[in-house]
């Protein structure tokens, strides 16, 4: 067996590939979301009592969630999401694929993911809080249609 090194949560990339608006404002604080799953239904069996059979029906996927500080109406990632979330039925949602990697402490992944036909489906803006000395956060969630781990 080669030697690994668990590698650590906190040091990752995520990169934006497709047409305009390019998204290359890409420093997130916080990456969630990456999670496949496959629905089933139960099936109960006559005279089995032990147990149910589970039929596997689709595979499905959380939201991606990117976090990071609140920018400027100048990124990229904010023009995207203007033109998904507040240009109307009219306006045509242009997905987008990106990868997710996991660093090492030489900055080479470790692990990556690729997310193909992401579009942004929830963008929040963290609350204010006088009493609190941070930073505006926001958050936008992607839904996408496939999830799958190159390295």
């Amino acid at each position: 067996m080669e030697d690994f090194a668990p590698p650590v949560a906190f040091h990752f990339s995520v990169s934006f590939t497709g047409s305009a608006p390019k998204v290359d404002d890409t420093a997130f604080q916080e990456v969630g979301g990456l999670e496949t799953r496959i629905e089933t239904t139960p099936l109960q069996e006559g005279g089995e009592n032990r147990f149910q059979h589970q039929l596997p029906e689709k595979v499905t996927h959380a939201n991606l969630t990117l976090k990071r500080a609140l920018t400027g109406t100048s990124s990229g990632l904010v023009t995207w999401c203007k033109s998904c979330l507040e240009g109307g039925f009219g306006t045509a949602i242009v997905p987008k694929d990106l990868v997710v990697s996991l660093l090492d402490e030489e900055a080479n992944p470790v692990a990556t993911w690729s997310v193909g036909n992401a579009f942004p489906v929830k963008w929040t803006v963290a609350g204010f809080d006088a009493m609190k000395n941070e930073l505006a956060l926001e958050t936008v969630e992607l839904a996408y249609l496939t999830l799958e781990r190159k390295l």
